[in-house]
């Protein structure tokens, strides 16, 4: 009898606790589908049925009339936005109460490779993001295009190869290790060569970064379910060792001096020659009412943190727009034509040769990117934490420290309240006199306000070149494998993979010299 006491109370205790949050909405009045004892809203999720952006996307739909929406995350209280003018609010004019993403809890312990510009919030995330923004100025840009032209000359060779055999090609590949070969030589001063080498150890990293096996899902599931219990387990410990020994190779290398390269760790380095991070708090204020002097130490391991996520932002999200976009242009061959016309007469004044210039005056092949993102955003959604009580006055209610926003890009940019006809593919509606201002908080592949991608421009930069090399070229069309419709796989997580990967078919243009 005690026993079974002793399981009925437990059992109690179980319940009330996975159960203490799913009032929350409720009380605010804010409409939310009834939840799962421990699971919330998000049972799929933890299956891995659907992806995090699927279930934003779902609950978007879900209530069409709502300009907000309450989903639970196991018992995590996550608001989704659904409206525009709220989404500003949120982004730019009250970022203060907004600054944090959220994505990783600072009381529970943060893994060292999760320190970094993308992951970080408050004082570390700001004094990061002032010492790295000068990295990807326009002079940078420029200056490291030659890098960009090479790797280009190899993406075609890969290609070629393929049309010649009449094989199909896996366009996800190839422009994954396009960005990987990039990001080496731009990033880290290194020839990857993912191009030529089928097991290229660089290649092999993004891999690593963004595996979404069994083992992984399960460690973030219990991360997320239970984060007292499992502080301690790391989800990137083995990525962790790869990246700590490669800064530390490339420091040796340079004897911890910048070598000239002007690339990312060239940067890092520079950072730590200035001594430690230091600046005025935005978490710790004094009695007085003037924030407090933070520092940090940009020791080895921080600097690899930064690397992390400036190989995995870049690989996986250029990789995965500009191959969408080709899997668009396969099916609408008129539009192809456009771009390959703008690209080939943009090219005939530059000798035919790629450059930083012709990249930007080819503002058709622009649009139709851009089209891309829209349709298929490689960050389906936006999400920030709330720093500190905060009061929606048009809605005439407030949220806790704590609770989670989440802003549904892949929804809002299919939403045909904002663009006409969403599922059609046309590339002039980023004309700018026809795009329409109001979308502008509507439209966010790269985010907006102090949070907002610092890579923006590199990444449109690498992007726009990727998709020129190939269109120059060759034409794309479906292959026998292709979907039509791609499906994401559920695993994605913040960045948003497809299932399958994007089979096509390139033809060589035989005009071209």
């Amino acid at each position: 009898m005690i026993t079974l006491a002793i399981a009925l109370i437990a059992l109690v205790v179980a319940y009330l606790y996975s159960t203490r949050t799913f009032r929350y909405w409720e009380k605010r009045g804010v409409k939310h589908d009834k939840p799962i004892p421990l699971f919330g809203n998000n049972l799929r999720n933890y299956l891995v049925r659907k992806s995090v952006t699927e279930m934003a996307v779902e609950t978007y739909w879900k209530y069409p009339k709502e300009k907000v929406v309450g989903f639970f995350r196991g018992t995590g209280r996550e608001l989704v936005i659904r409206d525009p003018d709220i989404i500003k609010q949120i982004l730019t004019v009250d970022f203060q109460y907004f600054y944090p993403r959220g994505l990783v809890a600072e009381k529970y312990g943060i893994e060292p490779m999760f320190r970094n510009l993308f992951f970080a919030d408050g004082d570390l995330w700001r004094l990061l993001r002032q010492r790295m923004t000068p990295a990807f100025s326009s002079g940078k840009l420029r200056a490291m295009f030659p890098l960009i032209e090479e790797r280009a000359e190899r993406l075609r060779a890969r290609a070629l190869a393929a049309a010649a055999a009449g094989a199909t090609l896996d366009a996800r590949d190839l422009m994954a290790r396009y960005t990987t070969d990039f990001i080496g030589a731009c990033g880290f001063g290194l020839d990857a060569n993912s191009l030529n080498e089928e097991n290229s150890a660089f290649r092999q990293l993004g891999l690593n970064i963004f595996d979404t096996g069994p083992v992984i899902s399960v460690k973030a599931v219990l991360k997320d379910l239970f984060p007292v219990v499992f502080k301690s387990m790391k989800l990137l410990g083995k990525v962790e060792k790869e990246v700590v020994a490669l800064v530390k190779e490339i420091l040796e290398q340079r004897n911890s001096k910048p070598s000239g390269r002007n690339d990312f760790i060239d940067l890092l380095i520079e950072c730590k020659q200035k001594g430690k991070l230091v600046g005025e708090s935005i978490e710790k204020i004094k009695p007085d009412g003037t924030p407090e002097i933070v520092e940090f130490d940009l020791d080895e391991v921080l600097m690899a943190a930064q690397v992390f996520v400036f190989f995995a932002a870049g690989f996986e999200t250029s990789s995965s727009a500009t191959s969408y976009t080709l899997h668009q242009l396969a099916y609408h061959p008129e539009v192809q034509k456009k771009v390959q016309d703008e690209i080939d007469r943009v090219l005939a004044k530059y000798d035919n040769k790629l450059c930083y210039d012709a990249i930007k005056e080819m503002t058709y092949l622009t649009w139709t990117f851009k089209e891309g993102m829209r349709m298929f955003p490689s960050l389906g959604f936006l999400i920030r934490e709330c720093a500190r009580p905060y009061t929606f006055k048009d809605l005439n209610m407030s949220i806790d420290k704590e609770v989670t926003v989440i802003i549904p890009l892949q929804a809002l940019h299919n939403d045909p309240k904002y663009f006409e006809n969403p599922e059609e593919f046309r590339p002039e509606r980023f004309d700018p006199e026809q795009f329409k201002q109001e979308n502008k908080f509507v439209y966010l592949p790269f985010g907006v306000g102090p949070r907002a991608c610092i890579g923006e421009r590199m990444g449109l930069m690498q992007s726009l070149a990727g998709l020129a090399a190939v269109l120059s070229r060759f034409s794309v069309s479906p292959a026998a494998a292709t979907c039509r419709h791609p499906r994401v796989h559920p695993a994605s997580d913040i960045v948003q993979s497809i299932k399958g990967g994007i089979p096509l078919l390139f033809r060589e243009r035989k005009h071209i010299s």
